[in-house]
């Protein structure tokens, strides 16, 4: 991670202001940058926004291969559903771990929210955008999973790094199959710790990429 790309996630998650209000948003030109960079981090127009979600799909997916685990990145599974479609979309598992609950594959698909969603409505409460987008996956595809002999795991996070409880007993149980192949038990930290600093550094690309150049 780059000096400016750390200055950034570190005012980012300390909310101190990086952007000036209401200036244009250099890359998809249709909004206006928040000063706390709200904006930034889920604009959807390149570069950024699918960077985030590839690049914690990559790391995440190469944790698995250093625990030995069997996986593939965006398999093909033909029984995942686009619901308003009601037909089979052919969309694929951003990652595929082959026997990993009673024989069953199971489809791993990650979704970044912020943790300051419905901040300005009345009853906030911290915690429950993560939670939400976890259960928003699991309706969305588990049923199509479960009938299809496999098995579903939401694996959602948020901009600041924390992990929906799905995701956290998956990267455990990853860490019990490290723990189970080395003797060392730092060995076993660099599962959280690669995830979580794949998030920032995500973040933090899309946050720069928006930067005025007098702050580069």
């Amino acid at each position: 991670m780059s000096a400016v790309e750390y200055q950034a996630i570190l005012k980012y998650r300390l909310m101190i202001p990086l952007f000036p209000d209401d200036d244009p948003c250099p890359v998809c030109r249709k909004c206006c940058l928040d000063s706390f960079g709200e904006h930034a981090v889920h604009c959807k127009e390149l570069p950024g926004f699918k960077y985030r979600h590839d690049l914690v799909r990559d790391v995440l997916y190469d944790v698995l291969k250093r625990a030995g685990i069997s996986a593939k990145k965006e398999a093909p599974v033909n029984f995942l559903t686009d619901p308003l479609e009601g037909r089979s979309t052919l969309r694929p598992a951003d990652i595929l771990v082959f026997g990993w609950e009673g024989g069953k594959h199971a489809c791993v698909d990650l979704t970044g929210v912020s943790p300051l969603v419905g901040l300005r409505d009345h009853g906030f409460v911290a915690g429950h955008a993560i939670t939400k987008a976890e259960a928003g996956k699991v309706a969305k595809h588990e049923k199509a999973c479960i009938e299809n002999q496999h098995v579903f795991v939401p694996f959602a996070f948020d901009t600041f790094g924390a992990l929906a409880p799905d995701a956290v007993r998956f990267l455990k149980r990853v860490q019990q199959v490290v723990s189970s192949n080395t003797a060392h038990v730092k060995g076993q930290n660099f599962v959280f710790s690669r995830v979580g600093f794949a998030i920032q550094k995500g973040v933090a690309a899309q946050l720069v990429a928006r930067l005025p150049t007098i702050s580069l």
